[in-house]
């Protein structure tokens, strides 16, 4: 598979199906059915998800919460004569050890490194300082932050959720608890795992009560999720590297369902990242917090995932090769070209693909 090409994963896709909006209630988006063995479809219903599950799965979750990471800031004049600037906005994206942040800055143009920014509250107040230590590339900066009793706590007063960049409007008070999974508990991720999107409390307990075991990882999901390749080929690609955590509980239930031969059921790609890294370390689980950088393609091996809830991803984007590594790529396209044409919606607020 040496010979791909990144624009190998294109497919159209018009504007209006790009969902800007959760559906009006949690739980009531489409699923397409793949059987990938021989690239079947079936339109259904997130809904019915729970039966599609066998008695002895074991499902794997994704626990990240997302952070208010987009942030906006005023730059401190250098110079007396200077003249003030408009607003900056500072995603971060990662964090890069005591106080400090990589971020991304726009304008970027205007930010150099020595600067200082001031963030302010609603009521005009600045709560936050942070000091430009390194400039990198399309608008990437190292932020050093003044140090703060509570951090999160202030990121959750002044900062605004991070939607992603095809969604075209400014966040809303529901985008908080929207663009959340219910399960959410570790914070430190600055875009949603968006299959677990779908998710109610009903549907948890009615996987539970068909006797389904749930696992839980957490990998904090970056913005190079949504990060243009910038490069032609497939085996040039590289992945930024997210941070991730699997618990001993975490652990034994894995490495007790494979070897009972029991399939393991991916909620989302980020998971898929999380267990078939880890499975790369040492070929069984252990308790562990580490970093991925690993970059799934056609060609690719799976070790852990027998099975896969996931939406349906941008053109061209790392995310959609591996779906097509999971279920093939001829076969992946062609439900794309289907999903299409039944008026599915796409992306973080959109519907979801069942691929087993």
């Amino acid at each position: 598979m040496s010979d791909l090409l990144v624009s190998d994963f294109d497919y159209d896709l018009p504007e209006e199906l790009i969902a800007q909006h959760p559906p009006a209630e949690r739980g009531l988006s489409r699923m397409l059915v793949m059987d990938r063995a021989n690239g079947t479809l079936r339109d259904s219903q997130v809904s019915e998800f729970p039966s599609l599950l066998r008695q002895d799965d074991l499902l794997v979750l994704n626990d990240t919460r997302v952070i208010p990471a987009r942030l906006y800031a005023r730059r401190t004049l250098r110079r007396e004569k200077e003249k003030p600037t408009g607003r900056i906005e500072v995603m971060l994206t990662e964090p890069a050890g005591d106080n400090r942040w990589h971020a991304l800055v726009r304008p970027g143009r205007k930010v150099a490194i020595g600067e200082r920014l001031v963030f302010p509250a609603p009521d005009g107040a600045s709560v936050l300082e942070a000091e430009v230590l390194e400039r990198g590339q399309f608008g990437d900066r190292l932020l050093e932050f003044a140090p703060v009793n509570d951090f999160f706590g202030v990121l959750d007063r002044i900062g605004h959720v991070p939607l992603p960049p095809y969604i075209h409007r400014d966040d809303a008070a529901s985008d908080r608890e929207r663009y959340q999974t219910v399960f959410s508990r570790d914070p430190g991720s600055v875009a949603a795992p968006t299959a677990g999107l779908h998710f109610t409390p009903q549907m948890l307990d009615l996987i539970a009560t068909r006797g389904v075991e749930v696992a839980r990882v957490t990998l904090h999901v970056g913005l190079g999720t949504f990060a243009p390749l910038r490069v032609e080929r497939v085996n040039e690609v590289q992945l930024h590297r997210e941070r991730y955590t699997i618990s001993a509980e975490a652990a034994d239930a894995l490495n007790c369902a494979r070897s009972e031969g029991r399939r393991i059921v991916a909620v989302g790609t980020t998971v898929v990242r999380t267990l078939e890294s880890a499975a790369l370390l040492a070929g069984h689980f252990a308790a562990h917090t580490g970093e991925t950088q690993i970059f799934i393609s056609p060609g690719f091996e799976f070790k852990v995932v027998g099975a896969l809830l996931t939406n349906f991803h941008l053109p061209q984007s790392s995310l959609l090769m591996l779906v097509s590594a999971f279920a093939g790529r001829e076969h992946v396209l062609a439900a794309y070209r289907h999903a299409v044409a039944a008026r599915y919606r796409f992306f973080s607020y959109g519907d979801c693909m069942f691929l087993a």
